[in-house]
């Protein structure tokens, strides 16, 4: 989303007070993963969870993220318990107001 969009929408919630708008995200950096199996295996089982729309896993960056639903909560101790079961150690956690593809997108400009 370029500066302009951005500052239209920012606007459009002030004048709402509402986050209608907003995609919510949790974006986890975890350790463990090493292949694309890794990686298939914790987007497969993120993306059985009701709440999920979307589910980005960068094997380089070490990330894991996950859009909500629109109107959905994702719950943070579901995500790291799901990661945690398939082997893999979740390091750090955050909710951003993000969706997947940003956030995908954000790790291809890094590289």
């Amino acid at each position: 989303m370029n500066r302009i969009a951005r500052l239209f929408l920012a606007l459009a919630l002030a004048a709402t007070g509402s986050a209608a708008f907003a995609v919510t995200s949790v974006k986890a950096s975890v350790n463990g993963m090493v292949c694309a199996f890794c990686a298939q295996g914790i987007e497969k089982r993120l993306s059985k969870l009701p709440a999920a729309q979307a589910v980005h896993v960068d094997l380089k960056q070490k990330i894991v993220a996950v859009e909500a639903k629109e109107g959905q909560t994702l719950d943070l101790k579901v995500i790291t318990a799901e990661i945690t079961d398939a082997g893999y150690d979740v390091t750090k956690l955050e909710t951003v107001e993000q969706s997947v593809a940003d956030i995908k997108a954000g790790g291809k400009a890094r590289k």
